[in-house]
């Protein structure tokens, strides 16, 4: 797998540079990249508005959910976030040609796993982090107690609309097992417990990428799959996209650490150079900053390349590659 995603170290005169990468693909339409930004812009503040009205909807609950319970699983859910793996799975979806609403159920499935592993992720036991999308992360507000049981009740909530609202039953399983498989022991959940065991991995590019290509990969991976799944895409199709999704996870994660030694606390919505606190190894750390994002557009690249099977659909995609790796938060 390693090989698959490095291969041989790229040098830096073999990249495109940072003022001209943004605009150096052209999508398959035709359209000069700077019009695609700002359509997905545009698409980009509708998709939240409906993902957030249909996460809103998912998570009334019945009586038998405590009152407590309800707020607090509403207050991380439906914060303020960027979306972005719900609105993969929803251009994934486009792109292999279906209507963008019978993929919702998948898209919020996904973004509650995520929900679920950053309040996870924020707990004293794990990264120890108080605050989370601009806002103190949930274990501050309600307990460690209670943020333990959101992040349960929200796994749960992600595949009980799997298994109800994706149609026909044999696409629910598909949809379940593929999203199942990218948030177990052997992808997200290895992953992040290879991160918080720092003193038995390696200081190596290989090893680094190796959980990375789990902890946040996998779900950026699988967001794309999903989309293809919903869809009913051929395999070619679906491979294409988990090929996209992977590159593009990796390249997310580069910027989250660039974002971490660099960014701005205020934008991002949590706290800055928590890795660099903590002796984190990252991208930066090993390969400096520069070289860093170099490989970001790299990946960028590579996973815009991976979806030209796709055809004009691909245009979504394509743009939402650039947009995630010139991210601010």
């Amino acid at each position: 797998m390693y090989n698959e995603v490095f291969g041989l170290r790229p040098s830096s005169s073999s990249l495109p540079s940072p003022s001209t990468m943004a605009h150096s693909t052209m999508p398959l339409s035709g359209r000069p990249a700077a019009d695609r930004s700002t359509e997905l812009a545009r698409q980009i503040g509708e998709l939240r508005q409906e993902i957030d009205a249909a996460l809103e909807g998912h998570t009334q609950f019945g009586e038998g959910c405590p009152r407590r319970l309800r707020e607090a699983i509403r207050y991380s859910l439906l914060a303020p976030g960027k979306r972005l793996r719900p609105i993969l799975v929803l251009l994934a979806a486009e792109a292999c040609g279906l209507d963008r609403g019978r993929a919702m159920p998948a898209a919020c499935a996904v973004e509650m796993v995520h929900a679920y592993s950053l309040i996870h992720d924020d707990l004293p036991a794990m990264d120890d982090d108080d605050l989370r999308r601009g806002r103190e992360t949930c274990h501050r507000v309600f307990g460690e107690d209670v943020a333990i049981l959101v992040g349960d009740a929200l796994l749960a909530r992600a595949f009980e609309l799997l298994a109800t609202e994706i149609m026909p039953a044999e696409v629910a399983v598909n949809c379940c097992r593929a999203l199942a498989q990218a948030a177990g022991a052997c992808q997200l959940v290895g992953g992040q417990a290879d991160d918080l065991d720092p003193e038995n991995q390696p200081e190596t590019l290989e090893a680094l990428t190796q959980i990375h290509l789990r902890k946040t990969a996998a779900m950026i991976c699988v967001c794309a799959r999903l989309g293809g799944i919903v869809a009913q895409a051929g395999e070619h199709q679906i491979a294409a996209l988990a090929s996209y999704g992977q590159k593009l996870g990796l390249a997310f994660q580069i910027v989250d650490d660039l974002l971490d030694a660099q960014g701005n606390e205020q934008q991002m919505g949590k706290r800055a150079k928590k890795d660099a606190d903590r002796g984190k190894l990252t991208f930066p750390r090993l390969l400096g900053i520069e070289e860093s994002r170099q490989r970001a557009r790299q990946f960028v690249r590579e996973a815009q390349a991976e979806i030209a099977v796709l055809g004009s659909g691909a245009s979504s995609l394509i743009a939402l590659a650039d947009y995630m790796v010139e991210r601010d938060r």
